[in-house]
């Protein structure tokens, strides 16, 4: 039977094609269905049905594969004038759009549904941000740990098993790209939007990490999109709300922050994420745009340098870093200038093609420059199965997020992920029984797991003192809570759960485990190694300078 979302498809090209047949991908499938879908780093793919698709289209169409639009609503009946005026490339989801399995999956198949009726037919990207931990969409199916402390465990596998898992969930609902993974290298401890989203700050062992999950990403269905380039670790400013201004000498960038970026172009990973920030030391213009407006840092090091002929998409432009200079429609005739492919939730679609329209016209952008985008888009869609998909089931959605060896997964990747930094005296673990006071961040759920392993959790008259923090080293009323513990005397064990770089404001402290996430299965594991019931193999992926503790500290029982 062929898929309905193929359906138009294969009618506008009967004449050139024999017959459309179905892939064995469909949506939805599990891994094991989905053993033929080639990796990041699979041999160039020589696309048949992009090409042909290509040459039936008409401007409309060929700007509408260029825009991924922000979701409406939770169901596909509220997507259909959207589809329907602009036929895009893609939707991308929010937490507003999505209730529980079987909604996102009848609002999936029906948007695929909506769109197979618009113009050639086209089925969609359907994207979201889902990069575990701090970053998450999705309200239900499994939460595993942030990057940072995937990076701590030092092993590739587990990357690729919280891709692979965190894959085989989306496809189940009909989500086909994932924003993710994180290849930016934190290398300033005070980033206020990457931070634990990174895997550190070693560029090898970033690199290894943004590889390992994106050919788990793409082995199971779905689009990995490697982000931010030419790299968002090196900021004190968030360009959702700023435009950061990264002033480093292309040597030092070259050397701190490419590796990550050049390894995901070498292995040929799918796409690619640009950043809104300022790099000057990589411009020979004295006045440059930000790096997704900029055809120096896109066309001219990622595309001409680096060699990268897959599909570049922007990061939202409804961010203020990308938005400071230039109207919205000025804006998205400069992101194909610079050499990218896909406008990610331009603000307002009809001004952004309105204005691709005009520069078409005008002759500002030739037709064959939006032709070539168009079919890096379109061969993308071929190449990961969308063009043939069968629609997800939705009857079957909820079962995959309930899978009892996902939640094993998550708490493998946060039990070898704990870090032990400070171990006075031999104070870990906890001997069974001990008197356990647990207070400040996360104890609500570090208290029962202290308990579960063992512990005797009061409310008073502790032996020691278990101390939550998340941005301690801002946060005076988070540093008075384990300055009054040990005022008194009594052993205080620290559970930093944001960056491991709260040890600074407790050099001192008795104990201190860093799990760089506040997911459960981080705050479980944390009791699972102070009550010695796993063992802590964590180290450092980033260098904390204040207190001179290099990229591999961790100490064991």
């Amino acid at each position: 039977m062929k898929p309905r979302a193929l359906a138009p498809v294969c009618a506008g090209l009967a004449l050139m094609i024999s017959a459309c047949t179905t892939t064995p991908e469909e949506v939805g499938s599990s891994p094991e269905d989905n053993e033929q879908n080639p990796g990041a780093s699979a041999e160039p793919f020589e696309p048949v049905l992009a090409p042909r698709l290509l040459a039936e289209m008409d401007l409309d169409d060929k700007i509408g594969q260029l825009l991924v639009l922000s979701a409406q609503g939770t169901t596909a009946e509220e997507n259909a004038s959207l589809i329907e005026t602009h036929h895009p490339g893609g939707l991308i989801y929010f937490d507003a759009n999505l209730d529980d399995a079987e909604q996102i999956a009848r609002m999936s198949a029906g948007v695929q549904e909506i769109a197979a009726e618009q113009g050639q037919g086209v089925p969609l990207f359907l994207g979201i941000d889902q990069e575990q931990g701090r970053v998450v969409r999705m309200p239900v199916g499994t939460l595993f740990p942030d990057a940072m402390a995937v990076g701590a465990t030092g092993d590739t596998e587990l990357a690729a098993l919280r891709a692979a898992t965190t894959a085989n969930e989306l496809t189940a609902v009909g989500i086909n790209l994932n924003y993710a993974p994180d290849a930016d290298v934190n290398t300033d401890p005070n980033n206020p939007v990457i931070g634990i989203r990174s895997f550190g700050s070693d560029p090898d062992a970033v690199a290894e990490m943004v590889l390992a999950e994106a050919d788990a990403y793409a082995e199971n269905g779905v689009v990995p999109v490697a982000k931010h380039f030419p790299g968002h670790g090196d900021t004190d400013v968030d360009s959702h709300s700023g435009l950061p201004v990264i002033d480093l000498p292309r040597d030092r960038w070259e050397a701190e922050h490419l590796p990550p970026f050049r390894a995901a172009v070498e292995a040929g990973i799918d796409s690619i994420m640009t950043a809104h920030v300022l790099m000057p030391g990589l411009e020979s213009d004295e006045d440059p745009d930000p790096a997704t407006l900029s055809p120096t840092l896109i066309d001219g090091i990622l595309r001409d340098e680096l060699g990268y002929d897959g599909v570049v998409t922007t990061d939202a432009l409804n961010m203020d870093g990308v938005r400071q200079r230039h109207s919205d429609g000025e804006v998205a005739v400069r992101v194909i200038e610079a050499g990218v492919d896909q406008l990610l939730m331009p603000p307002n679609p009809e001004e952004a093609v309105a204005a691709i329209h005009e520069a078409v016209e005008s002759g500002r952008i030739d037709e064959e420059r939006i032709d070539r985008s168009v079919l890096r888009v379109l061969t993308l869609k071929e190449k990961r199965g969308i063009l043939e998909a069968e629609p997800v089931d939705p009857a079957a959605a909820t079962s995959a997020m309930e899978d009892p060896d996902h939640a094993e997964a998550a708490q493998r990747v946060a039990d070898a992920s704990v870090t032990l930094l400070r171990n006075e005296n031999d104070l870990l673990p906890l001997a069974a029984g001990t008197d356990v006071r647990v207070t400040g961040t996360g104890a609500d759920r570090i208290a029962p797991a202290l308990a579960d392993a063992g512990m005797n959790v009061v409310e008073s008259g502790e032996a020691v003192l278990v101390v939550g923090t998340s941005g301690a080293r801002s946060s005076e009323e988070q540093r008075s809570l384990v300055a009054s513990g040990r005022a008194q005397g009594t052993p205080v064990v620290v559970v930093s759960q944001d960056g491991p770089y709260d040890l600074e404001a407790f050099p001192d402290v008795e104990g201190y485990l860093a799990l760089y996430s506040a997911v459960e299965v981080s705050r479980v594991a944390a009791a699972r190694v102070i009550s010695g019931q796993v063992e802590p193999t964590g180290t450092l992926p980033v260098d904390i300078p204040a207190v001179d503790m290099g990229i591999g500290t961790g100490l064991r029982y």
